[in-house]
């Protein structure tokens, strides 16, 4: 995976974001606060933007910028979240070159998912976007150990971020903002969870 994959994935998911904002909005007006669709929108034009301003030389600087950028640009707690999962990403690859195996991109991925994991205090069943974010993980995970290639491996874990956020639906939530509702939380789509789901179908429409 070379330094412009990584590049076209977060002006994949930047497209795919901005033809859902509405649906995470409505996704996050049903549980939390309305605006994860319209931060995260933001967000990613703000990484595009930066991107296409100084272009990154390699997939960790990509990584790193994206992550730095999102924590800055994005309310909420979106922003520190997915920020979090991409600085340790772009870390975890610091000093490897281009092209970045599928082996290093699913440890780095796992590293991410784990960063996440720590900073929202969050895990599998909790109705948080670790709930699409840890399938994708092991998804990855599979696919490196069965041999696959690079655009099979992607499309699994789209497809396992879809399913795991299509999953948290009958949860009620233990995390977030969400929590608070108890009982009320449960029979809606997490929208962290969601937008997990579209940077997943990102990365396997730019690898495809």
């Amino acid at each position: 995976m070379e330094t412009d994959v990584f590049v076209a994935w977060f002006e994949e998911a930047a497209r795919l974001v901005r033809a859902d904002r509405d649906r995470l909005t409505r996704l996050d007006a049903a549980i939390g606060d309305a605006d994860h669709g319209t931060n995260l929108d933001r967000g990613l034009t703000e990484v595009c933007k930066t991107l296409a301003e100084a272009p990154p030389d390699s997939p960790a600087r990509v990584l790193s910028t994206a992550g730095a950028t999102l924590i800055r640009r994005v309310g909420g707690a979106s922003g520190p979240l997915y920020g979090s999962v991409f600085r340790q990403m772009g870390k975890t690859l610091e000093g490897q070159e281009a092209p970045v195996t599928l082996a290093g991109f699913a440890g780095a991925f796992e590293e991410g998912v784990v960063a996440v994991e720590r900073l929202g205090k969050a895990a599998l069943g909790d109705k948080t976007m670790v709930d699409a974010l840890a399938p994708a993980s092991r998804a990855l995970a599979l696919a490196v150990r069965d041999g696959a290639g690079v655009r099979e491996a992607a499309g699994q874990a789209a497809q396992a971020a879809e399913q795991g956020a299509r999953a948290t639906i009958p949860m009620q939530a233990r995390k977030g903002r969400a929590s608070y509702l108890g009982e009320r939380s449960i029979g809606h789509e997490d929208p962290g969870a969601a937008s997990a789901a579209l940077i997943m179908a990102a990365l396997a429409a730019v690898v495809a």
